[in-house]
Parts: structure tokens; C-alpha cells; sequence
């Protein structure tokens, strides 16, 4: 029964901040904030604002694509986003931008976050491998060392939370100090934001019951 509640919270919780970031996205998209700013208008305010001429705003295809680049100091948002005079499409931008700051100012979050990625990415491949080969020759040992693994790769996910947090704040203290929305709106961008958020805190339940369900399996 434990195992079975487990594992239904490890398909709900993320697919549940799935459908409330799109539930609060589509809402949002559809209210054209008050200075008629496109989302490539307002990060490219922020930007420049923050002495960050140097770094690009491109359109890129996809729905909710948005990211900042590091490596080449870009700034991708998706067509929506980027041509959109909407909440959502300033929220987005600004919180992207957010990252740019970030990355000026050397986050210490941003800077451990980059520099566990790799290694994260690496560490979360083999764990799985050890699994399934632990599994097959019946040694539990190795299932342990795989379950250690798992935890470690958990890092990456929970420095994630506070460079997420931090560039959701950025956001809307920059989109407030330059007036790039209106004081009414604020609630639409907050709306916007937390609901973002709350998919990586999703995405780190799951992983964290994942683990739980494996060690309950093998705990005996």
C-alpha cells in the first residue's frame, strides 16, 4: 500500500504543477499589460538598465522555452513570450533576465548550480544503471551505493530552487522599479511566477519519494 501511494505522488505532484503553471500561463496571456510591452521590450529594459547591453534577447520556437543562456549571454525567449504584450509574456521575460543579472553578479547559487550540473547529469545516469544491475545480480550493496548516488544528484535540483526563487524576485523588483508594470498588475506577475516555481519544487518531491520508494523496497 506504501509503495502504491508513493508512487501515484510521484505521477501527480509534477503532473499537477504541470497543469497549474499552464492553467496560470494561459490565464495571464490573455491580459495585455497596461504599457503595452512585448516581452523582448521589457527584457531588453531590464537589460540595459542592468548594464547588460552585451547580452542578445532571441526568439526561439516552443512553448515555455524560455532560458538564459551563460555560455553565450543570451537571452532565448519563445515566440509568445518574446512578441507577447501580455502578464505572462512581461513575467517571463523579467525572471529570464533575472538570470542574466545573476550571472553578472556571480550568484553563489548560479555558480554552484553550473558547476554540479555536469558532474549531477553524470552521477543521475549511472545511479540508474547501478539499479537495474544491482537488481539483476541480487546485490544489495550495490543497490545501497546506487541509492547514495540518487541522493547526491538530488543536488542539483535543490540548489535549483534558490536561483529560481532569487530570479523570480530580481523579476519584480525590476519590473517595479522601472515601471514596466503597474502596481495592480503585480498580482498577475506574482501568479506567473509562483507557479513556475513550484514545478521544480514538484520535480525535487518526486525525486525525493522516487528514492523513498526504492528504499522501502529494499529496506528489508
Amino acid at each position: 500500500m506504501d509503495d502504491l501511494i508513493i508512487f501515484l505522488l510521484m505521477i501527480i505532484i509534477p503532473i499537477g504543477a504541470q497543469m497549474y503553471i499552464m492553467y496560470t500561463y494561459n490565464k495571464y496571456k490573455k491580459v495585455n499589460n497596461s504599457n503595452n510591452f512585448s516581452g523582448f521590450e521589457v527584457a531588453r529594459s531590464i537589460l540595459d538598465a542592468n548594464g547588460l547591453e552585451n547580452v542578445h534577447v532571441v526568439e526561439v520556437h516552443g512553448q515555455l522555452s524560455d532560458h538564459y543562456d551563460p555560455k553565450r549571454k543570451v537571452v532565448r525567449l519563445s515566440t509568445e513570450v518574446f512578441h507577447g504584450e501580455t502578464i505572462a509574456s512581461s513575467s517571463i521575460a523579467a525572471h529570464e533576465v533575472g538570470h542574466a543579472i545573476q550571472d553578472k553578479e556571480s550568484y553563489t547559487f548560479l555558480k554552484v548550480r553550473s558547476f554540479i550540473f555536469p558532474f549531477a547529469k553524470i552521477v543521475s545516469y549511472a545511479a540508474y544503471i547501478m539499479l537495474i544491475a544491482a537488481i539483476v545480480m541480487e546485490a544489495i550493496n550495490l543497490i545501497w551505493l546506487a541509492i547514495g548516488l540518487m541522493i547526491f544528484s538530488l543536488s542539483f535540483q535543490l540548489v535549483t530552487l534558490p536561483v529560481e526563487f532569487n530570479a523570480s524576485q530580481r523579476a519584480k523588483e525590476e519590473l517595479n522599479k522601472l515601471n514596466l508594470i503597474s502596481n495592480s498588475e503585480m498580482i498577475g506577475v506574482e501568479g506567473v511566477l509562483k507557479s513556475a516555481a513550484l514545478t521544480y519544487v514538484a520535480s525535487l518531491a518526486a525525486s525525493i519519494l522516487q528514492i523513498l520508494r526504492i528504499v522501502l523496497r529494499f529496506r528489508d
